[in-house]
């Protein structure tokens, strides 16, 4: 065992048992998997992504690049989990990843011995050739070794919230500065939120020994929480990562049930947060680097500042024999924390050719071996057995199984560039430090380049006051806290050129020296080029460790300076989110919820049977007792509203209202027709296309008053039209005086139509004058009222081509209205009918729907071309007179009906020429709905032809090689039914 026989945040008496690849092991509360396994003296833990080389432990929390596994199994199992940011669990299932047949011996490991073919960009190169052995050979041996976890094949059992937060100020961290800016916010008044990543809050304060006020820093960090949490404005969220910021809120994951072998009944297992701040302190620390030497990816080598999180925070020492390989003071710090702990330091390596007496007396006391100006230049072992060293000229091999290195600290600033904004670089620190924040953002402590302890607890305390007062509360920096600051200076050293075996920079990739060396040579230069040519930086790992010392390599390459070479854009999130987080409920049937109409009880009722129509759920057809075919129904629906008088909700149809005195100007441009001159009271038919000339939808706009419209659009666009019209009035006129708001859900709709329709109308309308004829004439709208008193707006349109109504009312009494129709109407015989009634009795009209309208129809196919105006500029008026939309042999919609009335055509079906091959050079179009209509008696269909309009009257074929019929048809206009609109105006 590794574990240390005092000290370190750890319950001793809360033993945690779980297994790693099977094997059963111990820790205890407070632990991570990682700990853990070091402290039972698992060094070997994965294999690398393209070289499957042995992998350790390198680091401490989410930089961690090697310490990935799969935890749990069945549906919960999850791959890629950082064993660094694992709380340990009592019967946690931990698995390696990547490695077959085992961890110990893994057949892939061969690349290793493959590494000179397989440099930087080596795919690019080699799978061009042969041609025809991408899809035979190489696609498929790429995806069965890509990767690295496996995902479950199951249904994920657990839940998943999203939820809003609200505050005035939010710090992100819970280090020195993190307490210090929740601190002084918080006794401001200022509603604060405190979010920490970790499982306990402290941040590098539960590493670190330096006393502040004379005490264990762990005892400032109980004081402050204790305070924190008696103040009623403040929250504290643990094991919660600010992971984004975007325009309008912080995004964070709160890990609410992962601690734990099965998420709490009724919790979720994390929540995805949008935290609304009015400003934001970052305090997120910083982390360490590694140097680049051979054979620095063995395990057993590690980052200094996780070796001394392991010693004084877990009590674990990561082996039993150490050296430290560093350019800077504070791995000093960490190689007297581990002596003092009882680990055994062997040397002490230091690029520097001096150090600050302080350290050299330090180390002298401890009686530490030290040598400076000293480079490690290899490494030996499966797991780490020795190092070789060397020297003023001498080179020494020294046995350890484990090394801290560490090259300087890179502050955490990747949040401070989710709005664009660039880092900028600070030669004394070497390291990029903030530059521009996002509006609002503070940075304080080591995030800012302040590493001293005392600088840390100023700033937090500075920056939450200035927070708090930005954001309207009266705040002063509290005292900072009496502290002593160990030693923090540095020389810059990234490389040790001269080096045995391969010199890794990112370890999570695969990403050596020489590969940045070769993207210098062939030209990938730029930092952005450089990043996708290696693959440094991709990936989970966001650059974390590799970024700077990469980039010091590019620089020393081109002979430039680091700030001259520049750094690569950090893009959220700062550390991974599960796809269940970002997920939420929207799972399964959950995934898009089904809408019901207003109806939907009183469909019910009458034994409707129910299809989805996108996100709705709308009655089909209402069979009847003795009715032992859906086609009977529909039938008796159709002919209910051909021969008296038939009910629809039609609440699925978008509605838009749009107000302002510039709305006709504005749908002028919409729309492909003028509406700038439709007069109040009427309603107008309108075609609006894409920007690339084709229709994106179609539907009716009424005028209510001067300054006030209702636009409708059909079911399925209705999102798509609203999104469309909000883009137009932000970005392309936002100076038209036009408010658009969706109002669908307001408003439910139901459509009487039959020649007995007025009649029954009548009994419900307050003012049956308003539905006269004079009054209210086809394509007439008018604000009345029903039922005794309820508002209501009421169209003269129908889409059955009969005489028909659209009354709209507000949602709620929409089922009402319903129930009433069909009490008025009992002695009518009115006749509820679905979806598919009403779909026959459009084809028979020749009306277009979601079929024809099919994101590849310009207006001119579909018959519109007169519609369209010449005296105006609209969108997509441009594009949709384009050589290949103009064109007369373009397909044309028409109509289509078979030479045998006996015969069914099906929609999908290809029209071919008499004689004609079934090939798609023949191929002269196509059949897109289609029915057998009862009010004509026989098949009819609606389509697309070449040429169009022109050939109505020629014999083709309805060719469905599906199917398996070849039906010879006429080509006839599209409206079967009443082509002159006769029973429309009756």
């Amino acid at each position: 065992m590794s574990r240390l026989d005092k000290g370190g945040l750890i319950d001793r008496a809360q033993t945690r048992r779980f297994t790693f690849d099977g094997e059963y092991f111990e820790g205890f509360q407070g632990d991570t998997l990682a700990s853990a396994l070091l402290a039972n003296n698992v060094k070997l833990v994965g294999r690398s992504f393209k070289y499957h080389r042995p992998r350790g432990i390198v680091g401490g929390a989410t930089e961690e690049p090697n310490g990935l596994v799969e935890l749990r199994s069945g549906a919960r199992r999850e791959p890629n989990t950082r064993m660094t940011t694992t709380e340990l669990y009592d019967g946690l299932e931990a698995f390696s990843q990547n490695r077959w047949p085992s961890l110990d011996f893994d057949v892939l490991a061969i690349n290793g011995l493959l590494s000179p073919f397989f440099g930087a960009a080596f795919y690019y190169k080699t799978f061009m050739w042969p041609k025809a052995a991408w899809e035979k050979f190489y696609e498929p041996a790429i995806r069965r070794a890509a990767g690295l976890g496996r995902a479950a094949l199951e249904a994920d059992p657990d839940a998943y919230e999203k939820s809003n937060a609200f505050c005035d100020v939010l710090v992100i961290g819970s280090g020195p500065a993190g307490l210090s800016a929740a601190l002084a916010a918080g006794r401001s008044g200022a509603r604060v939120i405190l979010a920490e990543e970790d499982f306990e809050f402290g941040g590098r304060l539960l590493s670190e020994r330096t006393p502040i006020n004379d005490a264990a820093p762990t005892e400032f960090v109980a004081k402050t929480l204790a305070e924190l949490r008696a103040l009623p404005n403040v929250r504290l969220m643990r094991r919660t990562s600010v992971v984004a910021i975007y325009d309008d809120c912080y995004a964070a994951v709160e890990r609410v049930g992962d601690h734990l072998r099965t998420p709490e009944k009724y919790k979720p297992r994390q929540i995805l947060w949008r935290i609304a701040a009015k400003r934001a302190v970052l305090a997120a620390g910083a982390l360490d680097r590694p140097i680049v030497f051979g054979g620095n990816d063995r395990p057993g080598v590690m980052l200094a500042a996780p070796v001394q999180s392991y010693v004084n925070r877990f009590a674990v020492a990561p082996a039993q024999r150490m050296a430290v390989f560093a350019n800077n003071d504070a791995a000093w710090t960490t190689a007297f924390d581990a002596h003092d702990s009882g680990a055994e330091i062997a040397m002490l390596i230091d690029t520097r050719d001096a150090v600050a007496p302080a350290l050299a007396e330090a180390a002298q006391k401890r009686n530490l071996r030290v040598i400076l100006g000293g480079e490690v230049f290899a490494t030996k072992g499966k797991c780490l057995e020795s190092i070789e060293i060397r020297a003023n000229g001498h080179t020494e091999r020294l046995a350890v199984d484990g090394l801290a290195m560490s090259s300087g600290f890179s502050p955490n600033v990747a949040l401070t560039c989710h709005h664009g904004g660039k880092p900028v670089w600070d030669e004394s620190l070497a390291a990029f430090v903030p530059g521009k924040c996002p509006p609002g953002l503070h940075v304080a402590g080591a995030a800012a380049g302040a590493y001293a302890l005392s600088d840390c607890l100023a700033q937090g305390a500075a920056k939450g006051a200035l927070a708090a007062t930005e954001a309207g509360f009266q705040a002063t920096a509290p005292d900072t806290p009496k502290t002593h600051d160990t030693p923090r200076a540095l020389k810059t050293f990234w490389h040790v050129e001269a080096s045995k075996g391969m010199a890794f920079v990112d370890f999570q990739n695969d990403v050596c020296a020489k590969d940045i060396v070769l993207a210098h040579q062939e030209g990938f230069v730029s930092v952005e080029h450089l990043k996708r040519y290696t693959t440094m930086g991709m990936a989970t790992d966001q650059g974390k460790l590799s970024n700077v010392p990469g980039l010091a390599i590019m620089a020393k390459q081109r002979g430039k300076t680091i700030a001259e070479t520049g750094t690569t854009m950090f893009r959220p999130p700062w550390s991974p989110v599960t796809l269940g987080a970002f997920a939420g409920h929207h799972r399964g049937k959950d995934f898009r919820p089904a809408r019901l109409t207003p109806t939907h009880a009183l469909a019910e009722e009458l034994g409707a049977v129910f299809t989805e129509a996108g996100p709705w759920l709308r009655a089909a057809y209402f069979p009847r007792q003795g009715e032992t075919d859906w086609k009977q129904s529909v039938d008796r629906e159709v002919r209910a509203v051909r021969e008296n008088v038939g009910v629809i909700d039609v609440s699925t149809f978008g509605k838009i209202e749009l107000q302002g005195p510039d709305v006709g100007k504005f749908l002028d441009r919409i729309y492909i027709n003028t509406f700038s001159t439709l007069p109040v009271g009427k309603a107008r038919y309108g075609v609006m296309l894409r920007e690339d000339g084709f229709v994106m939808d179609d539907g009716t706009t009424a005028r209510l008053s001067e300054d006030r419209w209702i636009m409708t659009t059909t079911t399925a666009n209705a999102a798509k039209v609203s999104q469309h019209l909000d883009f137009c009035l932000q970005v392309l006129w936002p100076d038209l005086d036009v408010r658009a708001v969706s109002v669908s859900e307001q408003w439910g709709q139901i459509a009487v139509a039959g020649p007995r329709s007025r009649g029954l109308i009548a009994q419900i309308v307050d003012d049956p004058a308003a539905i006269s004829n004079d009054s209210l004439p086809y394509m007439g709208a008018v604000e009345t009222s029903v039922l005794g008193g309820v508002k209501a707006r009421i169209f003269r349109l129908s889409f059955s081509g009969e005489l028909g109504f659209e009354i709209a009312v507000p949602a709620h009494e929409a089922e009402q209205l319903a129930r009433k129709l069909l009490e008025t109407g009992a002695e009518w015989d009115v006749t509820f009918y679905g979806l598919e009634a009403l779909a026959v009795m459009r084809i028979e009209k020749g009306h277009v729907s979601g079929p024809e309208l099919n994101g590849q129809t310009s207006a001119a196919d579909l018959g519109f071309g007169r519609m369209a105006s010449t005296k105006k500029d609209y969108i997509g008026a441009v594009m949709a007179r384009r050589p290949a939309l103009t064109d007369p042999e373009r397909m044309g919609f028409v109509g289509f009906k078979p030479v045998n009335p006996k015969e069914v055509l099906r929609a999908g079906a290809h029209v071919l020429a008499q004689g004609a091959a079934a090939t798609t050079a023949n191929d002269l179009g196509y059949l897109t709905s289609a029915t057998v209509s009862p009010t004509l008696g026989g098949a009819i269909a609606l389509g697309f032809i070449k040429g169009g309009a022109a050939r109505i009257g020629e014999i083709v074929r309805a060719w469905d090689g599906v199917r398996g019929t070849d039906i010879p048809v006429e080509i006839c206009a599209p409206a079967f039914y009443d082509p002159k609109g006769e029973r429309l105006h009756g």
